[in-house]
């Protein structure tokens, strides 16, 4: 009976046995899956030590030469701030709402996985994340924003190896400088200054913890989009500050009556023309590099030679609007005579509303702006400003074979015998053209070339009086040579450094010697004539030497005035974009003048104070 009883509980025992054991191996065969699985996952992690590498996507910065900001060029917006230059309360707002056990855990907080996990079940949603910042710093920098078990566990590893080999503080840092804040804004430096229009350091507790309300939905919490929402998630920063004790009770209560912002502070240029016209030459240079890289480039604009300059340009064409219809437009550019360097410039009226450049991408007629090249040719020629030349009318080969051209004067007045500098004091069309006969109009465009004049030009007798179009910028480039006898290069800034604050461009000025003194003390005679006692003696109003040149085409099309003085070329033009006339007896006297002078008057007060 024993025997039989035995092997009878010994039968019994059997299926549960071979069941354990099938456990067993089920359990380990999973085992072996899901750490396959995990090795599998982990076998391409990115290696933790490229942070060292990492180099942020940064703004360029775009200063003037008194050291202004003046624009800032970027597809992010982002400037790089050091972890130990972010203020304490900046960084305890942050750790308050996204992880309060930030400085005990050690990459991933199993508590808050396990929080969040349970609000999910309760919810049966996904209603609450549990990644730490290290490990939203992990994905942002490794990985792809994908919601996946891979990606999950490839996070909490490179989490835990950030953990092991950076500190705390340099984990918030590269946090708070990589995440989005809404509104274009990466990093908080460049949040603090689109949400606040302040740096970072000047933040309140308050702001702070408005700022630390956005990562979590840059848009659903926007202050300009839905303040209510807003409102909500700020205050939970805030209690949440004040239950880890981060802030007192008084500094709480002042916090939640701050208000919030209710536009962006997105930067307008300053300069805004000149920043434009630097941004292309740049962008031809760096590629970009220019909008990524964290370049600080110091340009040659001077911040208050270039408000004196849109500020004459503003008043001007205020005046000029009281005489005639509206929609009249208006360009300056100012150059250093001894650098090249350009000090000032602007394109048109309102760059917010027409991009175009009037200074440096207008072609225009110059008029009567372009004869001292002519007068130049004489003097070359072996003629000398008391030398005669006859203002009397004559035919002249038009564009045409069959077609005759004869210059008129100014309200058809004709002088006779005159000398060059009575002629080009005075503005005279007919002696202008009958000089440039005498002289050669081949030889004319040889010298405007050898000065800087690039645009086309024809070999036709018009061509005298300024004909053909060109631009500002080339026009006031080759004046400067009037004033010094050399060609400079046109300089738009002096230094470019780079994140490490290492120059890696710089220009210098370039001259080649064009006039000899002979000929600069001549065109100087004639120029300065033009202002004594000519079409340009307005400007006698400034009380020092200055030297220039009128210009006005037909029908009032175009008003010039080209000029200098003993540090700045400087041009004005006036006129309208569809090339119709500004209005009646509009000349470059009358329009474009004032404006010139009104700049000179200041900018010539704050050359002089250097």
């Amino acid at each position: 009976m024993s025997t039989l009883k035995q092997e009878l509980e010994t039968a019994q025992k059997k299926p549960t046995t071979m069941r354990t054991i099938s456990i067993f191996i089920l359990v380990c065969a999973l085992t072996g899956i899901l750490g396959g699985y995990v090795c599998w996952t982990v076998s391409d992690l990115p290696r933790v030590n490229a942070i060292e590498e990492y180099v942020p996507v940064e703004s360029s910065k775009i200063y003037s030469s008194d050291g202004k900001l003046l624009a800032e060029l970027y597809y992010e917006r982002r400037t790089f701030i050091p972890y130990y230059e972010i203020p304490e309360h900046v960084k305890k707002a942050f750790i308050s709402i996204e992880d309060v056990r930030f400085y005990t855990h050690h990459g991933v907080d199993i508590i808050g996985v396990m929080r969040a996990l349970w609000q999910d079940i309760k919810a049966g949603s996904l209603v609450q994340g549990g990644s730490t910042i290290t490990q939203q710093l992990a994905k942002m920098l490794f990985l792809k924003p994908e919601k996946s078990l891979t990606r999950k566990i490839k996070e909490a590893v490179i989490s835990i190896q950030i953990e092991k080999r950076y500190t705390k503080d340099e984990i918030l840092g590269l946090y708070l400088n990589q995440t989005y804040f809404g509104t274009r804004a990466f990093g908080v430096e460049a949040a603090a200054q689109t949400y606040f229009g302040k740096s970072v350091d000047d933040l309140s507790i308050g702001e702070a913890a408005m700022l630390a309300a956005l990562p979590k939905a840059p848009s659903l919490y926007s202050p300009f989009k839905n303040p209510s929402k807003t409102e909500e998630r700020r205050m939970a920063v805030l209690k949440s500050m004040l239950r880890l004790k981060f802030i007192s009770d008084e500094q709480y209560n002042e916090a939640i009556k701050e208000a919030l912002p209710d536009t962006p502070h997105f930067r307008k240029y300053e300069a805004p023309y000149f920043i434009e016209f630097l941004r292309k030459r740049l962008e031809r240079k760096y590629g970009s590099d220019i909008y990524t890289a964290g370049y600080k480039i110091y340009s040659s604009i001077d911040s208050k030679m270039q408000h004196i300059a849109e500020e004459a340009i503003a008043t001007g064409i205020r005046r000029i609007e009281r005489r005639v219809k509206p929609g009249v437009q208006a360009s300056l550019i100012a150059i250093d005579i001894r650098t090249g360097q350009i000090k000032a410039m602007v394109g048109g009226t309102d760059f917010w509303k027409t991009q175009f450049n009037r200074a440096t991408q207008a072609l225009r007629q110059p008029g009567s702006a372009f004869k001292p090249f002519v007068y130049l040719t004489a003097l070359k020629e072996g003629m000398t400003v008391d030398d005669v030349v006859y203002d009397v009318p004559a035919l002249f080969p038009g564009a045409r074979p069959d077609q005759d051209w004869s210059p008129e004067n100014y309200n058809n007045r004709y002088l006779g015998e005159v000398t060059l500098k009575t002629a080009l004091a005075k503005s005279l069309n007919a002696a202008t053209v009958n000089l440039a006969s005498i002289i050669g109009i081949e030889n004319i465009i040889v010298n405007a070339r050898e000065l800087g004049i690039k645009s086309k030009l024809r070999p036709y007798p018009s061509l005298a009086l300024g004909s053909f179009d060109l631009t500002l910028i080339e026009l006031v480039g080759a004046y400067s040579v009037f004033a010094t006898g050399k060609k400079m290069d046109i300089i738009p800034y002096e230094r470019i450094e780079n994140r490490d604050r290492i120059v890696i461009s710089e220009l210098y000025p370039r001259f080649t010697d064009v006039l000899d003194e002979k000929m600069v003390t001549g065109m100087k005679t004639l120029l300065a004539s033009v202002v004594n006692e000519g079409t340009g003696v307005r400007a006698k109003v400034l009380g020092r030497p200055v030297y220039g040149k009128t210009g006005t085409t037909n029908d009032f099309n175009d008003a010039w005035f080209i000029g200098f003085d003993e540090k700045l070329a400087v041009g004005v033009w006036v006129g309208r974009d569809n090339h119709k006339p500004i209005g009646n007896k509009e000349t470059g006297s009358r329009a474009a003048l004032p404006v010139w002078i009104e700049f000179m008057k200041q900018a010539g007060h704050s050359t002089h104070k250097k």
